[in-house]
């Protein structure tokens, strides 16, 4: 792991002490290696955590029993945090990017569950009753976004191993993301087979340039994954159903060009490893394993369909802004 500096040890042990955190009484707590390792090799995780006002929320995530100390999940449910507090995407590389709330009008999402295998993605986000994404697109559109998140930090902290971290835990990063592209992908493709509303609403430009926007970034850092071996374990068939013709001719519709199958993430790990020239120093989604959305301590977004409504839209919500 990089050496930190004096000047971000002073830094982090002040956010330990305002997140209720006493890093001298921290001897066998991995939070502060947890952040530390955060800041020095997934930079882009790390600003999220910066952004939430609450440290406590993204301190509980961490896990100590965890592959990657439950980094990326703290990443994932913070996006989720800072989407709430905000009425934005927080994106990959920093930016945000507003809440089209006119998606909530387009057709329930749930309907699409039949296209896919029962597994616990397609019943935590698609089966209705267990989270709003089911019945509201906006919040797949959040689901998507978080997992970019996720695998981000993922791929980013694989490259610099966690003193201390578990080596024997089940990892399955690369399955989170897979799994919602291959829902917004076949969502927009049933949108253009047989609903016309919603089809008309996804070509209008602040709606179209939103799916763009985050749907260019899962690309990127699922492409950035593809060479880590061993970091899925239902990623391959997800990412065979959305580089299909018909997902991908409707998503090209949308985007303005041709979308990107990650064909190398569809090789054996060991060819996959070395059709990967160094990875690709972008974005990615770990997988927050879905059994986590049920957790009572994330009150957010696409989990129990029962929370607070959405902020009202304001005009020009379609403006990124940059940090």
């Amino acid at each position: 792991m990089p050496r930190l500096s004096p000047s971000f040890c002073f830094a982090l042990a002040c956010m330990l002490l305002a997140a209720g955190l006493n890093p001298a009484a921290a001897a066998g707590d991995c939070r502060p290696v947890a952040l530390e390792t955060l800041h020095a090799s997934a930079p882009e995780g790390f600003a999220i955590y910066q952004k939430v006002k609450d440290k406590k929320f993204f301190l509980h995530w961490i896990s100590c029993t965890e592959r990657q100390l439950g980094l990326s999940t703290a990443v994932h449910e913070s996006v989720h945090y800072l989407a709430s507090e905000t009425d934005a995407f927080p994106l990959v590389q920093g930016g945000q990017l507003k809440r089209p709330h006119e998606v909530t009008a387009f057709f329930a999402p749930s309907v699409i569950a039949g296209k896919f295998k029962p597994n616990d993605f397609v019943t935590t986000y698609l089966r209705p009753g267990a989270a709003s994404s089911s019945t509201d697109f906006l919040y797949l559109l959040d689901e998507l976004n978080a997992y970019t998140h996720d695998l981000n930090t993922a791929v980013n902290l694989s490259r610099a191993p966690i003193p201390g971290e578990p080596s024997d835990e089940e990892i399955d990063h690369r399955d989170g993301l897979a799994a919602l592209m291959a829902f917004v992908a076949l969502y927009v493709e049933r949108a253009a087979e047989s609903e016309p509303a919603t089809w008309n609403g996804l070509q209008q430009p602040r709606v179209a340039r939103t799916v763009s926007e985050l749907w260019g970034r899962a690309e990127k850092v699922m492409a950035a994954s593809c060479g880590i071996p061993n970091f899925g374990t239902r990623d391959k068939g997800l990412i065979r159903q959305f580089c299909q013709p018909g997902p991908q001719a409707a998503l090209q519709k949308i985007l303005g060009r041709a979308p990107v199958c990650p064909t190398a993430c569809l090789k054996p790990d060991a060819v996959a490893a070395r059709a990967i020239t160094p990875p690709v120093d972008m974005m990615p989604t770990g997988s927050v394993r879905p059994k986590s959305a049920i957790n009572p301590l994330r009150p957010f977004w696409s989990r129990p369909i029962g929370r607070r409504s959405a902020p009202s839209d304001d005009l020009e919500t379609d403006e990124r802004t940059e940090d």
